[in-house]
């Protein structure tokens, strides 16, 4: 799908969603790789919502970024109870799997920038494990990198000197969205897909939620019950903050169409 047949944003939560299909956006991101220019793309969930309402200068560097798709459930019933509904929701999980298998059978670079310091050589074994002929290179920062550090800047000349169709970050919300969006224009070409946990789910170092849950919205459920520690705050404290932020979202709306 080319840019310039891209149907209007929805407009929610401060961001510019586009109510694509996942297949619709898969061809998007397809077709982006093979043009000239790099891109970013963001995938928008609740806690994204949250913390971008706390902090002005993030979101609106968030905001800056060429695709926005929406990657939680709650943020696509949000558009449909405001009426101006998205399709589907379209998660960096999915997109990620979608985007290496057509690399396969297109020939088309991969870079990943995420794992654990030192898991390059494991991660290498894996991809071709799970895509087999995949032109991939992973590059694994130190544990405290920095979006806006020495390391960064190294990583952004690895990249030049590839010459990646795609660059999958996955240092999780705010790090990957930080480094994609400070760095982009100094790339030559590529897409770059911000997609947090989705290269462990790949390649199967994290179980993901069962497809009955993620179709029906519990895929939350399924990731505080496997990781309560790290992930109760989030979801637990955050639901109601983006009820709150939803009934503000509702009343704007409202106003609008008064």
């Amino acid at each position: 799908m080319p840019s310039d047949n891209l149907p209007g944003a929805v407009r929610l939560f401060g961001l510019d969603i586009l109510p694509l299909s996942f297949e619709q956006s898969t061809d998007l991101l397809v077709h982006a790789a093979a043009t000239k220019g790099p891109k970013v793309v963001v995938t928008t969930n609740v806690d994204h919502v949250v913390r971008l309402d706390r902090d002005p200068e993030l979101k609106a560097l968030y905001a800056s970024a060429d695709y926005t798709f929406a990657d939680g459930m709650p943020v696509v019933w949000a558009s449909r109870l405001l009426g101006t509904p998205l399709p589907e929701r379209v998660t960096g999980a999915d997109l990620f799997v979608a985007l290496c298998r057509h690399s396969v059978t297109s020939g088309q670079r991969v870079f990943v920038l995420g794992g654990r310091p030192g898991q390059e050589r494991l991660l290498q074994d894996r991809y071709a494990k799970r895509f087999p002929g995949m032109d991939v290179v992973v590059c694994c920062p130190p544990m405290n990198f920095d979006p806006a550090g020495s390391e960064a800047e190294a990583i952004v000349k690895t990249i030049r000197a590839c010459q990646p169709d795609f660059i999958f970050v996955c240092l999780g919300f705010e790090k990957q969205e930080r480094w994609a969006l400070r760095h982009v224009r100094r790339l030559d070409s590529g897409v770059i897909v911000c997609v947090g946990a989705a290269q462990e789910f790949a390649l199967g170092l994290k179980r993901r939620a069962p497809r009955w849950m993620q179709n029906s919205g519990l895929e939350w459920l399924w990731r505080l019950t496997s990781d309560p520690v790290h992930l109760w705050r989030r979801y637990l404290l955050q639901a109601p903050v983006f009820l709150w932020l939803l009934l503000q979202e509702w009343r704007t709306h409202r106003r609008s169409y008064a």
